[in-house]
């Protein structure tokens, strides 16, 4: 039997539950980060342009398309990422440090 023979018979290996940890995490990241991207963009662009200033009001002295285009997804950014930080994030066991061929005085950083 050849070697491609071998490997097309062999079953396909399960990917590393770290790697589908940090993958599942980091699309988590990706998508607050596009649709808060997303959301301040139309808001600003909604509120902000092709107004007349004297309709400009003010939230928390903030002009209202600032407030609502900047402050407002930001906070929520940040809520989320404490809820995802603390959460849905998981810790992870990365296996024992190799240590072989350090000597002491270089394991704890520059002296």
């Amino acid at each position: 039997m050849s070697d491609t023979t071998l490997a097309a018979a062999s079953p396909p290996k399960k990917p590393d539950p770290i790697y589908v940890s940090s993958r599942r995490e980091a699309l988590a990241v990706a998508a607050t980060t596009t649709l808060a991207f997303l959301y301040t963009v139309i808001v600003c662009g909604w509120m902000g342009y092709g107004r007349d200033p004297k309709t400009l009001t003010f939230v928390l002295g903030f002009p209202d398309w600032i407030f609502w285009g900047i402050v407002v997804p930001w906070s929520v950014c940040v809520v989320v990422s404490l809820y995802l930080g603390a959460t849905f994030m998981k810790d992870e066991d990365l296996g024992e440090d190799d240590t072989t061929g350090i000597d002491d005085d270089q394991e704890g950083g520059a002296a």
